[in-house]
């Protein structure tokens, strides 16, 4: 997850030169996480929700220390949180801000997720089908909340939205996020089936 620190942008209105952490106060928790995870048996690494790039960096690092210590390697999955209608993560980039950012690392996915519902992800979603040269995943939230911090979108109405990316070829991976239940996920996967996976740039081998 994103931590509930980010390392690019000031808590402190007076102060913007302040942050409440740093690169490697954030890449030591990562390690210690990760560590966990792979003490669990995982089989993949997702570092997901991510609204400051600089604090993904910090943990794409850490995977690679941890990697490189135990002469394991895991698939790395990476999504990103549009946090409003403009677009941007909290820091500030915009989905190919954020795609560019991560090309360099060898990943298995880069997706959005979480902060909005299917319909509102859609086109920044179809800004990455178009520019990745990775697999796509999206994990959206089940509608938007309402007053009482709920979700009250249905698995059917999630499932339709959902297919609309699926219809286009947008994307490889498929889940929810805020909202989902496993019945959501149960008529997501069914819906899915029904189509072929978006196909992948050429590039993706660099991170298979």
């Amino acid at each position: 997850g994103p931590t509930n620190r980010t390392a690019s942008l000031s808590p402190d209105v007076n102060n913007p030169g302040y942050r409440a952490i740093d690169f490697d106060g954030l890449k030591d928790a990562y390690k210690e996480q990760l560590r966990a995870l792979m003490d669990g048996g995982v089989d993949i690494i997702l570092v997901e929700t991510i609204f400051d790039t600089l604090n993904a960096k910090a943990a794409l690092f850490a995977i690679e220390e941890v990697f490189e210590e135990r002469g394991v390697r895991l698939p790395i999955m990476v999504s990103g949180t549009i946090t409003d209608a403009s677009g941007r993560t909290l820091s500030g980039q915009t989905t190919e801000a954020f795609l560019i950012s991560m090309e360099h690392m060898p990943l298995m996915s880069v997706g959005l997720n979480c902060a909005l519902g299917a319909a509102q992800l859609r086109p920044y979603l179809q800004i990455m089908s178009e520019k990745s040269t990775f697999n796509v995943s999206a994990h959206p939230n089940a509608g938007l909340p309402n007053e009482f911090g709920q979700y009250d979108q249905t698995p059917e109405q999630m499932a339709a939205q959902i297919e609309e990316f699926l219809k286009e070829g947008m994307i490889n991976v498929i889940g929810g996020c805020c909202g989902t239940t496993p019945d959501h996920i149960k008529l997501i996967a069914e819906t899915a089936a029904k189509y072929k996976p978006r196909k992948v740039g050429s590039l993706l081998a660099v991170g298979s």
